[in-house]
Parts: structure tokens; sequence; C-alpha cells
């Protein structure tokens, strides 16, 4: 949810309500304050501008843009309201639901442009004393600031009044760009509104806060202060993401900030989350020092960096991974990967695991190694991403007990036909396997259970081309392959498919393409199509992530070009 300027404590006489409500807040006070809520023609008018709302929706979008998904806004138990001037009876005890009301209102991601936001949080600033502190809760605790100018604002707000910072739970800079300004990053720092110090004294003035979202446009100002406070001093931080900070500076600080670790060798990290997508300038040595210290570790993105067999089998066993993404990492082995998932205890739990690979550079898992890793992988796994792995047809009757709680399937390159594709959804017999004894019997027909996947990723398999999906012999697109709703294919073909518009039509699929990426969509109504919604996903729609989520909320900025079209 942006942080929106108008949403700061007005002159007087409001602002003798703001400094009552930090008392009000604060978790130490054992009797409730009742402050005096002055009429809505004392409120500044920037809190609220009638003329905005031609140019927004009703939840404060641009014209143009998708409402996003509803934020789980909640605010402190403890709080208490006496009924008094500015509440009502329905307010009154009923502050969890009118967290959760108001939470709706708030947004993950900030409309384009440098219009007014939330201005549906802002209005309900003016409504009554019980309705002012749950919406001032909620604007607050899911900070997004995406630009300088909205940051110096924030910081201003918190280091004028402190309480506001305690109430932030997140803050997320994942949209946050120069771009649109007219500026270039060296004037953005001429400006001094997002520097190191700033960025130090932000999270200073916000103690509270557990999620930060960071990116490769902040990497030259997260420097060694700012990592050390996030790592050492940020006790109630759960989840931090650095998504492609590569910058020299950058790993230099990051370098000489774990040098602590070295030194206080009982010492383990908070952190529960890690995002380090695309960090690839980040010596072999940092993952070495950093992972053996996050014994509660449940989310690890390190895709397409140095990390080691060393450092992954260093993982402590009390750590219980659910997220797993070691998507285009060259120096690890495929015996060292499925040794890990296989026997260690943190790699029982996974519901979403990439270990896709550019098979141009560098193949992950050969053979050997797809047979001892597919049946070991657990249950609750949701999404599995083996695209660049060396499928040959005889794995298929491994890949199908898997089809059985898998959502998600990437088996881009494989050396798949399409009948053993067809075998995912058909009860018949599957191809035959030198790893299995003996064809499928009767008794396993009788047993079938139907596939649970919605997308399938069939990118650069050269049995899966436009004529081929349109054949008799391919399933694929049938009413029997249900739930499944996406196909992700490769160029040549997608380019084919979109060229068929009205077969595309009779068949009930359309095509769609997002930056590098497209996919065969099942244009169906029907209740076999879901909304995207899983709770893996963290919040995401969309089918088919390649980037790791450390944060519930929407997805959109730069973390949106790293999951879904790159």
């Amino acid at each position: 949810m942006a942080f929106s300027p108008d949403a700061s404590p007005a002159p007087s006489p409001t602002r003798y309500y703001a400094s009552d409500f930090y008392r009000l807040t604060n978790r130490r006070t054992t009797s409730p304050l009742t402050p005096d809520f002055d009429s809505t023609e004392h409120v500044s008018s920037a809190f609220f501008n009638r003329r905005s709302v031609a140019a927004t929706d009703r939840r404060g979008n641009a014209p143009g843009h998708a409402s996003p998904c509803a934020v789980q806004g909640s605010a402190p138990n403890s709080r208490q309201y006496r009924q008094g001037s500015g509440s009502s009876v329905k307010e009154d005890g009923t502050e969890p639901v009118l967290d959760n009301i108001i939470g709706q209102l708030a947004l993950d991601i900030p409309p384009a442009g440098y219009g007014p936001r939330n201005v549906d949080l802002v209005a309900c600033l003016l409504t009554s004393r019980t309705i002012h502190v749950a919406t001032i809760n909620t604007l607050y605790s899911h900070i997004t600031l995406p630009h300088s100018s909205i940051f110096s604002k924030f910081l201003k707000h918190i280091s004028e009044y402190p309480g506001l910072g305690t109430i932030a739970k997140r803050l997320d800079l994942s949209h946050f760009t120069s771009v649109g300004l007219g500026r270039s990053r060296q004037v953005n720092s001429e400006l001094q509104n997002m520097t190191s110090r700033s960025l130090l004294k932000c999270l200073e003035l916000t103690p509270e806060i557990q999620e930060v979202l960071l990116q490769e446009n902040l990497d030259d100002d997260v420097d060694e202060n700012v990592l050390r406070k996030l790592f050492f001093d940020l006790k109630k931080l759960r989840a931090i993401d650095f998504c492609a900070s590569s910058s020299k500076p950058f790993v230099e600080s990051f370098s000489t900030s774990l040098t602590d670790l070295i030194d206080r060798p009982s010492f383990n990290l908070s952190i529960r989350r890690l995002g380090l997508h695309e960090c690839f300038t980040l010596p072999s040595s940092t993952f070495e020092i950093l992972l053996p210290r996050m014994p509660r570790l449940t989310h690890l993105d390190v895709s397409h960096t140095r990390i080691t067999d060393n450092a992954l089998s260093a993982i402590p066993n009390t750590a219980s991974l659910t997220h797993l993404n070691l998507g285009r990492c060259t120096s690890i082995s495929g015996r060292g990967v499925v040794d890990f998932l296989t026997s260690h205890p943190a790699a029982r739990q996974l519901q979403y695991l990439n270990l896709s690979c550019d098979i141009a550079r560098y193949r992950l898992l050969w053979e050997a190694d797809i047979e001892r890793l597919l049946p070991d992988l657990p249950t609750t796994l949701r999404s599995l991403n083996l695209n660049g792995a060396k499928i040959r047809h005889w794995h298929a009757p491994l890949l199908i007990p898997l089809t059985k709680h898998l959502e998600e399937l990437s088996l881009a390159s494989a050396e798949l036909s399409l009948q053993d594709i067809n075998s995912f959804f058909c009860p018949g017999s599957p191809p035959s396997s030198p790893l299995i004894e003996g064809p499928i019997g009767e008794k396993d027909e009788e047993v079938w259970m139907p596939p649970s996947l919605h997308y399938l990723d069939l990118s650069s398999i050269p049995s899966v081309t436009q004529s081929a999906l349109f054949s008799t012999s391919c399933m694929l697109l049938s009413p029997e392959t249900a739930p499944l709703e996406v196909i992700e294919l490769g160029d040549k073909a997608i380019s084919s498919l979109r060229e068929c518009r009205n077969t595309n039509k009779r068949l009930g699929w359309v095509v769609k393409e997002l930056g590098r990426r497209g996919w065969y969509v099942r244009d169906s109504k029907d209740a076999t199509n879901s909304n995207g919604k899983r709770s893996w996903k963290m919040g995401a729609m969309w089918w088919g992530m390649r980037k790791c989520p450390v944060a519930w909320g929407e997805v959109g900025g730069l973390y949106g070009h790293y999951m879904f079209k790159k």
C-alpha cells in the first residue's frame, strides 16, 4: 500500500489529536484515552480533494489500472476504545472487524503517475475518531514508497511524529524508481531525498519493522551501516529482499557487514524469508557465512547467484523451507542439490521448488539426478520447475505421481512425446519405463486420480508444436484435462497460435503474452478455472512465477518483472 503524503497529520487543531493517538496506540498504555475529536471542518483540505475522485476508481486506482487484491491489514488487539464524541455504537468493540474492512481499501501497488493515491483511505480519516485511528494504522502499517519525493515526505512525518514509525511493519521499496521524474541517478543523489543516511534514519525510526523489500535501483544506497542495521539491530525483522542488487558498492558493503557474524559465532539472524534473486555478483563465501546463521529459514531465493553445494548443505537442520529457488545457479551440482533435497531435514516441507537452468550455458540435472530426485520429492510440493533438466521419455511414469499434488509443473526442453504428456491426464497405461518393472496393471488403473495441474510449461519441447496441439492425438486442449488452464510455450509455437484466431476461439483457448513469455490460456468461465490465488503464492495471481515472494501482497514493479516477464 503506497504511502500517501496527504495522510499526514494536519496542522492545529488536528495535530493535538495526533499526539493523543500516539499515546493511544502505545502498547504500554494501561487505560484507554478518549481525546476530543474535532469536527471535519477543521481538518486540512489536503486530507481529501473531491475533484480527485473523478480521476480514480472506487479503490483509488488511476484510470486503466486493475484493482489490486486486498491487504491483510491488522491493528494491535490490545487497543480499547470508549464510546464518546466522534464514535458510534456500531464502531465500539468491533476493532478487528473494522481493521479488516478498512484494510480492503489499501493498495499494494501504487497507481501510475503522480496523482492522488489512497483516496478512499484518506476519506476515512474524516469519518470518526475510531475509524480515524483504524485508518492511520492501515495507512502506516504497510508503507510503499515508489519515488524519492514520497520517501522524503514519509521520513519527515515519522521524524516529527515518532509514534507513526512504530506502526510500520513493512517497508516496500520494490516500486522505487526515478523514471518519469526527468532525473538521472546522479541528480537524485544530489537532491539527498534517498541516500544511505536517510534510509538508515528511516530504519531507526521504524523499530517494529518486519519486512523490508529492496531492489537494484537502491543498491548504491544500501551501505554497510544500513546492512548492519538490517541484520543485527532490527530484532523483529522476518523478511528481506535485495532483488537484483549487484553493484560493486553493494557487494563490498554486504561482505564487510557479514564480518560481524564471523566475530560472533553464537549469533543467529531472525530473518526467515531471504530474497537474493539475481544478486549474481555476491561471492560464494557470502552464502557460506550467511545461511548457517538462519535457523528459522522458510523462504530462500538465490536464483542466478554463486551459491555452492557447501552453502546449501550448511542450512541449519532447524530450518523448514517451504520456498526454494535455485534456478540458473551454476556453482552448484546436480548431485549436491539432489543430496540436499532428499536427505536434509529442512527440505521436507517444500511447496515451491525451482531447479531451472539455461542449457545453453549449464545443465544442472542429468538423467541419474532425475531418477534419484523425483521419487523422493515431498507431497507438500505445489510448484516444481525442472526447465532444462535432462528428462527422457522413460521418466514420464515418475512424473505422473507428482501431477496428483502439483499445481505447476515446468518441463521446458524435456525430451517427451505427446503420448508421454497425455499420460499425465489419461487413466490408460503410461509409456513403458526401464525404471519401473512392467506396465501399470489394472489395479493401478482402478485407483486413478485426476491430476491437479493448473499450469504446464512445455517450452522448447520439439513434439509440442501448433499443429501437434490441434491434432486429435493431443488431449491437452480438451475439457478432460481440467483443471489445466495455462500452457506456457516457446516463441515459435506462440507465434503460430497467434495467427489461428478462429481455431483458438472454437477450442476455447487464447494467446497471452508478457515480456519474453507467452501462454496458451483456457478461455473458459466454468468452475474449473480458478482465480489463481493460492496461499503458497503469497498474493501473486498468475501461474508460472519464477521469483519467490518473501512478503504477502500483490506483485508489481521490478518484482513483477522478474517473477512473470523474464
